[in-house]
């Protein structure tokens, strides 16, 4: 049985309310916020969709 670090969970990519796969996942890609409109920024205060970097991560094309 092998120890896992405890710092791994650090190593995964963080996902924002707005994404709906990891970055990297065949079939997503990065696309405008819809809420922000790419800003990151509504009013004063950082997007809660895109976590602040304008971008979500959402699937594309396919069939």
């Amino acid at each position: 049985m092998t120890d896992t670090p405890k710092d791994q969970a650090s190593e995964q990519p963080k996902l924002n309310p707005g994404d709906q796969a990891e970055p990297g996942t065949p079939g997503a890609g990065e696309n405008i916020c819809p809420e922000c409109k790419g800003s990151g920024r509504i009013g004063a205060v950082p997007c809660p969709i895109c976590g602040g970097t304008g971008t979500i991560i959402e699937g594309i094309g396919g069939g």
